[in-house]
């Protein structure tokens, strides 16, 4: 259904993936963990000091909406404003993308933090459908932290931040979406062994510790 509605975008992320595989899978890790846990400071700690790649699919999907004269980027401002869901495949072609170009420019550069993604069953199933084979989910590095932790950060971010969502109401509903979608999908990971557990309650640089020995040990 989606393919049809979307034609050449969904025909876009095979054709990119062919040509990924000729070159060595992307080694991935999403990167869990509930509002304000730190993710993204975590995530920029670990391309300082290790050969990773920090994607963020949320930053991706605004990225391509703040294009000029990108069809893609229209589309997902079209569903935003409309209150849907952007379909998973936009998620998943950029991605794709992203991943092909950073690994063209630099072939050493083959490995991923994806950050918040997958975020739901649909993710899952998208990531699945679309990627079995071409890309290696190493496994999930889930920042541990309260909610009541994670409100705290994320109202004390919300006076420089400028992001209208860091507000009481709306990390409610965040968390409460969390939990209900995102928790689920860790668990599953959880169950298949791969899932890599940090208390994020701490210092930043405490909580890097523990993402140092968890890195070093993998590789």
């Amino acid at each position: 259904m989606i393919c049809r509605l979307f034609g050449n975008l969904c025909q876009s992320v095979p054709s990119l993936l062919n040509r990924a595989s000729l070159m060595m899978k992307p080694q991935v890790v999403f990167v869990l963990g509930g509002p304000g846990a730190g993710k993204g400071t975590q995530c920029s700690k670990i391309v300082e000091n290790y050969s990773y790649t920090h994607l963020s699919a949320g930053d991706l999907l605004r990225e391509e909406r703040a294009r000029d004269k990108s069809d893609v980027g229209q589309l997902i401002a079209n569903f935003i404003k409309e209150g849907k869901i952007v379909p998973v495949e936009i998620t998943i072609n950029l991605l794709c993308k992203a991943m092909e170009e950073t690994m063209q420019k630099d072939e050493k550069k083959f490995r991923f933090l994806i950050d918040g993604f997958p975020r739901n069953e649909d993710n899952l199933e998208g990531w699945n459908r679309v990627m079995d084979g071409k890309a290696d989910v190493k496994f999930v590095l889930f920042f541990d932290c309260s909610n009541e932790v994670c409100i705290d950060r994320c109202l004390e971010r919300g006076k420089v931040s400028g992001r209208t969502d860091d507000n009481r109401e709306s990390l409610a509903k965040r968390i409460q979406t969390y939990l209900l979608s995102t928790r689920p999908i860790i668990d599953l990971y959880a169950k298949q062994g791969k899932v890599r557990t940090i208390d994020a309650s701490r210092s930043v640089d405490e909580v890097f510790a523990d993402v140092k020995a968890i890195l070093d040990k993998e590789d």
